[in-house]
């Protein structure tokens, strides 16, 4: 029998066309695999861009409010909140003030807009005089002495109407003292999503910038994750799962894409990335200047995100993205 010239299949009888590609298409993007995070700030009518980060503002929480419209209008259902207090002292106590600026926020959000699933950061690096993630003892983060007021920020948030709480500080034990503590106070339908393997990242800069977070010393390296380790990443899911987390968090994700990959079968839970600011920006700035197909590339980064394994991508580009898939 005479061998054909061409193998029998051709794949580019599955490309011709964009009904056609669609039709084969593995993997899918939607408006409503997106998580806007939203930056509150204490006041009314207040609106400061970040400069770092173009089409990205801090906001009041009636500001706030319009923006968490527009994003369900697109289809986005869920926000994250980060709060910029008006003052800051060494133990953070803004985060878990019942008045604090995230808890005002969400009192709002969850009585205009019932139907949004709202997400809040539990950190206490926003509120801190020092910048770090929580009590600082003779150079460094004392663990012990922080969890219990993370656990409390979390309540607070809570009890001011959060569906989600995400701690992002990574101190050991958060999870186990978090979940204890909002079962203990009647909030157990609040679910947990843990930051659960953040890293040690040069991408965060932007968003130091937006939250007024930068560390005034030092770093914090002894907390978040190596970017050499993938095994690990494994281990903190793991152990933030049996700790009672409902969802886990790789951090940031473009640059760990083959982290996102490598968790994906180990984890039973939904599977969150952070496209995080440095990403975001960097996609921005290239734009801007011509060089690249600014929506084009941000679309085909979430679409590898999600392809790598993520389940939900929260993105500073949900809002361009979503109405982009329109």
């Amino acid at each position: 029998m005479e061998i054909p010239k061409y193998p029998a299949y051709r794949p580019r009888r599955l490309r011709r066309s964009e009904p056609m590609r669609a039709l084969v298409r593995e993997t899918t993007l939607s408006p409503a695999d997106l998580v806007l995070p939203l930056f509150a700030v204490p006041g009314s009518g207040v609106r400061r861009p970040i400069g770092s980060m173009p089409g990205v503002e801090q906001t009041s929480a009636d500001e706030l409010l319009h923006d968490a419209e527009e994003a369900l209008k697109l289809g986005i259902g869920a926000v994250l909140l980060f709060g910029i207090p008006a003052e800051k002292d060494e133990r953070g106590s803004g985060a878990y003030g019942d008045d604090g600026v995230v808890q005002a926020a969400v009192r709002l959000l969850k009585r205009e807009l019932p139907e949004l699933v709202v997400i809040t950061d539990v950190c206490l690096c926003e509120y801190t005089s020092h910048g770090h993630c929580g009590i600082v003892v003779d150079g460094d983060v004392d663990n012990d002495a922080t969890v219990p007021l993370l656990a409390r920020t979390a309540v607070s948030h809570a009890a001011a109407g959060a569906d989600v709480v995400a701690p992002s500080d990574m101190m050991d034990g958060r999870v186990a003292a978090i979940r204890a503590a909002l079962d203990e106070a009647g909030l157990g339908r609040t679910a947990i999503l843990s930051y659960a393997a953040k890293y040690a990242s040069a991408f965060y800069g932007p968003f130091r910038e937006a939250a007024e977070s930068a560390p005034e010393f030092g770093d914090r390296r002894t907390a978040q994750m190596d970017p050499g380790n993938t095994d690990e990443a494994i281990r903190e899911v793991r152990l933030d799962i049996a700790e009672g987390a409902d969802m886990v968090m790789v951090k940031p994700a473009l640059a760990y894409l083959d982290v996102i990959a490598a968790v994906r079968p180990e984890v039973e839970v939904p599977l969150a990335a952070y496209h995080v600011s440095g990403e975001y920006a960097m996609v921005k700035a290239a734009a801007e200047r011509g060089w690249i197909d600014g929506p084009a590339v941000m679309l085909e980064h979430l679409t590898a995100i999600r392809r790598a394994g993520a389940d939900l991508i929260l993105t500073y580009a949900a809002r361009d993205v979503a109405d982009a898939l329109r």
